[in-house]
């Protein structure tokens, strides 16, 4: 995600990194040089060079334009849904952060251990979701917060993230059946699990449902054969002015589209996806905070603008 402050106005015409252009660039130029090949074919052919109505060019960019604002706030709604579950990931991982102490009742030594095993346990579930949401190995990602034998159990199941959810509530199944545990407490501390798995299921529900691809298919191509013919109707009213104005709009076009793409896909690592990592860390370091481990993690900075 990129983070930077409000550009000031002389700035503003001026900044490459956070914007869209480098990815849009080679289709842009291609569209401008299109448009200065056409100009100057109609300035050397006068009038015997078709002039084309300009009406159907009006109500087909009036059209795409439509269609691409839909398709982005669609887009957008994708990426904001999924940045508010990895937030409300955060809040249930304190609230069981916090709730973990009633696994450490009054005269029991073994209860610090079973919290330590739970909060550990956590911590070993946020990397292997994040890790399987970016498509990175999932059991590597959380080795760090496993034992051997859990480790072992975890690279051999199909989903790790669930695999570790269930080691946690079996933790607490021993707690309760060694009589550790109230029900009351049993089912608050599982109500956690709970919301874990709900959110996990969310990020996959968005991590493997795109749009449909006809309609983002559709879109490109109409975009790039709008402004492919945009010179042909406009040439004999704008003349030299016909590039700059062709630029002008696969800039806005191209760039909506290309914007389109990465928000569609919020868990990826594009520089306006969600940075899954830094808020990962931040609940590393919230749950090392509980567990008491010093030094806590770093947290992620921006490198360049760019968060992860």
């Amino acid at each position: 995600m990129i983070v930077r402050p409000r550009p000031r106005m002389r700035e503003l015409f001026f900044i490459w990194k956070g914007s869209i252009i480098p990815l849009i660039l080679p289709q842009v130029l291609f569209v401008t040089v299109v448009a200065a090949v056409v100009t100057s074919t109609a300035e050397f052919l006068g009038p015997r060079f078709p002039d084309f109505a300009t009406g159907p060019f009006t109500f087909l960019g009036l059209s795409l334009s439509l269609f691409l604002g839909f398709r982005n706030n669609a887009c957008y709604d994708r990426w904001w849904e999924a940045r508010k579950h990895y937030g409300n990931l955060l809040v249930v991982m304190r609230c069981l952060a916090r709730d973990s102490q009633l696994l450490v009742p009054a005269g029991d030594n073994t209860g610090d251990d079973r919290r330590e095993n739970l909060l550990r346990l956590a911590t070993a579930f946020i990397l292997a979701l994040t890790a399987r949401l970016r498509d990175r190995p999932i059991a590597a990602a959380a080795a760090p917060q496993l034992s051997a034998g859990e480790h072992e159990t975890v690279a051999a199941s199909h989903n790790p993230a669930d695999t570790i959810l269930r080691l946690m509530t079996a933790q607490l199944c021993d707690a309760r059946q060694a009589g550790r545990l109230d029900s009351v407490t049993y089912c608050a501390l599982a109500e956690h699990i709970n919301q874990l798995t709900a959110i996990q299921g969310a990020c996959e529900r968005i991590r493997h449902t795109a749009l449909p691809f006809a309609y983002t298919l559709l879109l490109h191509r109409t975009a790039h054969i709008f402004c492919f013919l945009l010179p042909f109707g406009v040439v004999h009213s704008l003349g030299y002015a016909t590039p700059l104005l062709t630029a002008l709009v696969a800039y806005t076009f191209f760039g909506l589209d290309a914007l389109g793409d990465e928000l569609e896909e919020p868990f990826g690592t594009a520089q306006n996806d969600l940075p899954l990592d830094a808020i990962t860390r931040t609940i590393e370091i919230d749950l090392a905070s509980y567990r008491g481990i010093t030094p806590l993690p770093e947290p992620i900075r921006p490198d360049n603008f760019v968060l992860m």
